[in-house]
């Protein structure tokens, strides 16, 4: 098998058929073998139904793992790749708005170019508002000066790469996962290209701006130990702030005495470094639940049901 398309799938039900058909068309005549491998992620409408429509038929070599429950598009991923059987894997969502045409070019490049291990590909034009834009800017010139790895702005997982690279990303079994960062981590030589998104072939994108956000401090805090330090770094500025300050209070108690207690100056200063540590503590806190997440060993996904065409082959 020289190509896996992995095509995570949460309420896509609409899109999954439409997405395999674009498949076949646009690798009509390439002259090698390719399969899809779709993971239903606790999908609550018809697409597991509409995936099994699909392996049945196989007008394609189609493999189908459903999880038991939602677990996310990372550990979809996740998934995909251990189930992928290609020499070169591609990492496609299931709306149309990354196009399989694309997937086709990266695959010519890696056969062009021995040299690149991965193929990835950013958005030369996004079409959302300047609010959103200017804070995926801010992430990722923050995640860029606070982490070790360097993440290509615009950048997705819309990405096609060797098997070597696969491998590697399935060492990490890590159970809370930001696979850009992930990417950049395990290193290889990546070459990247531009693509503009399509509009979804039907229903609406399932990243909210919070959802956003909760994946943007997924990746600091997965890749970056700078918040703890910035924790420390404010506790002195805050000790060094307290000692001025008790400096301050002595000299004008010496020189000009204080008539009246500072009532209001006492509340100001519990409620100002009682909120700075609890923000620091907060920090840590983040660090430490996903320390004791990680230490149950909890699997990173479960599955309830696997199609594969493969293992039905050998029973036969």
């Amino acid at each position: 098998m020289k190509l896996s398309l992995v095509v995570p799938c949460y309420n896509e039900a609409e899109n999954v058929a439409l997405f395999q058909q674009a498949v076949i068309d646009a690798f009509d005549g390439c002259g090698y073998d390719y399969e899809i491998v779709f993971i239903n992620d606790g999908s609550r409408d018809a697409t597991l139904h509409n995936l099994k429509k699909l392996y049945a038929a196989q007008k394609c070599p189609v493999k189908v793992i459903s999880f038991s429950r939602n677990f996310g598009k990372e550990s979809g991923l996740y998934a995909g790749l251990q189930y992928a059987s290609g020499s070169y894997i591609a990492l496609v969502d299931a709306d149309l708005q990354q196009r399989p045409e694309i997937v086709r070019d990266m695959v010519r490049i890696l056969d062009e170019h021995p040299e690149y291990d991965v193929v990835a590909a950013y958005q030369d034009r996004r079409n959302e508002g300047k609010v959103l834009s200017f804070f995926k800017k801010c992430f990722y010139s923050l995640i860029n000066t606070l982490s070790d790895v360097t993440l290509q702005p615009d950048a997705s997982d819309f990405r096609t790469f060797r098997r070597s690279v696969r491998d590697s990303i399935l060492e990490l079994g890590e159970y809370h996962r930001f696979s850009k960062g992930i990417f950049s981590w395990v290193g290889y030589d990546t070459f990247f290209i531009p693509y503009t998104a399509c509009e979804r072939a039907s229903g609406t994108s399932k990243w909210s701006f919070w959802k956003l956000m909760e994946y943007a401090i997924e990746g600091i805090i997965g890749f970056s130990t700078a918040p703890l330090r910035l924790s420390a770094v404010l506790g002195m500025l805050a000790g060094v702030a307290a000692i001025i300050y008790l400096i301050w209070v002595i000299v004008e108690k010496l020189a000009f005495g204080i008539s009246v207690p500072g009532y209001a100056t006492i509340i100001v200063l519990i409620l100002a470094f009682g909120s700075l540590q609890l923000f620091c503590l907060g920090i840590i806190g983040e660090y430490v639940g996903r320390t004791f997440e990680q230490s149950k060993n909890r699997p990173i996904y479960i599955p309830k049901e696997v199609l594969n065409y493969e293992t039905d082959q050998q029973t036969e």
